[in-house]
């Protein structure tokens, strides 16, 4: 993998240091992405967004979800009480897990819900009413009068 130096950029622009930090998760990141646990996201309408994430074999009190840093955190710890249980075969996937999701500026998570082996994260972006374009009212007004000055021509 190519290693791109971004130095550059930072010296030459201000406030993008969002932009150019994904762009360094992104050239960092490995090849290899975890891909447990599987997951979905949809845009379920123009400002709301569901994060589902296949959690089969893990109770909610073993899910955690919290919000740090503009990132949405979803990890889980299985409680060790299947110690004495032999396995013939073992395909359902219960291990420890932390999958992180960058969110973009003003989105929020409103609630998250189990039901049948997912886990249903919802996302919502909220603009500020200051950040939100808003139209400015253009009034008439009474004619600006303009006083005539004689124009006294120099030689």
């Amino acid at each position: 993998m190519r290693n791109f130096d971004l130095a550059p950029l930072y010296r030459a622009t201000v406030g993008f240091d969002q932009i150019a930090d994904m762009m360094d998760r992104v050239l960092a990141s490995d090849v290899s992405q975890p891909s447990y646990p599987p997951y979905n996201i949809e845009k379920t309408s123009d400002d709301t967004y569901r994060i589902t994430i296949a959690v089969a074999g893990f109770t909610e009190d073993e899910l955690n979800v919290e919000l740090r840093e503009k990132a949405l955190i979803v990890s889980a710890k299985k409680a060790d009480t299947e110690a004495e249980q032999t396995y013939l075969h073992r395909g359902i996937a219960t291990r420890a897990f932390e999958r992180r999701f960058h969110l973009a500026d003003h989105v929020v998570a409103t609630g998250a819900t189990q039901a049948d082996g997912l886990l249903h994260i919802d996302l919502k972006r909220e603009i500020p009413e200051a950040l939100k374009p808003r139209r400015i009212a253009i009034q008439r007004g009474a004619p600006v009068s303009v006083d005539a000055v004689e124009a006294k021509q120099v030689n």
